[in-house]
């Protein structure tokens, strides 16, 4: 179950309130580089990223899982009511993050791309700045570093923790993935979203996805809670089931 209230609580205003003031006075110069707004997948990815036909690569969109991979997943599906890390409330993860039924916001300025995800507080800082990665250090959101590439944002996201999953489904990684994210505004309500993903303890080749994110328009983000349930598991709460 999910519980929202509305952001004014303690969705980390403060940092909220920081990127907004960040991008105050830097406002990108063009529409094409311009990747500011609140953001939706509107596909079933986050149920089963196979059945959703986002796998461009391979063509034939199946998963590239390693033999002794698959097993794993098997036993993931098979418990993915109970096991599936998001439905406790950890951290999406990249790139499933980007395909929740949940919106995000994008702030940006000259140092960085900053997303603000309504899922459980989650966000991220994509760097523009050429530094290199905090290797060593593991991250269910992984660590990002951003480049452009004409009116595309590139991401490249390592320093994963194993603790997220895919989707759903049980499709999974290890704290060996590498992903590579390419955002690029196609008009002022549509952005492409891709992603090269590269696991090599988990895949036998990296793999692509693709797909449409649209602008979400009269909305704002809100605050997702979770709480302990009688058997100790945290979960989310009833959307807008007490909201003020």
């Amino acid at each position: 179950m999910r519980f929202i209230f509305r952001a004014r609580t303690n969705l980390s205003c403060g940092f909220v309130l920081f990127v907004f003031l960040a991008t105050a006075n830097a406002w990108p110069q063009s529409l094409g580089t311009d990747l500011r707004g609140i953001w939706m997948a509107e596909n079933n990815a986050d149920a089963n990223i196979e059945h959703a036909h986002v796998i461009v690569d391979p063509p034939d969109g199946k998963i590239p899982y390693r033999p002794e991979a698959t097993a794993q997943q098997k036993q993931n599906f098979a418990n993915r009511a109970t096991a599936d890390p998001e439905t406790k409330c950890f951290q999406p993860g990249v790139p499933r993050a980007a395909y929740l039924r949940s919106p995000f916001q994008i702030f940006q300025n000259g140092r960085a791309v900053y997303i603000v995800y309504q899922d459980v507080h989650a966000y991220r800082i994509i760097y523009l700045n050429g530094s290199p990665h905090n290797d060593g250090l593991p991250y269910a959101m992984g660590d990002s570093r951003g480049h452009w590439e004409g009116n595309t944002l590139v991401a490249d996201v390592a320093s994963f923790s194993d603790t997220t999953w895919l989707d759903a489904a049980g499709n999974y990684h290890s704290d060996e993935l590498h992903v590579v994210e390419r955002y690029t505004r196609q008009s002022p309500d549509t952005l492409m979203y891709e992603a090269t993903i590269q696991d090599p303890k988990v895949f036998t080749r990296p793999w692509k996805i693709r797909m449409t994110l649209r602008l979400q328009k009269g909305i704002q983000i809100l605050e997702d809670e979770c709480e302990e349930g009688e058997n100790g598991r945290r979960h989310h709460m009833a959307r807008f089931a007490h909201e003020r």
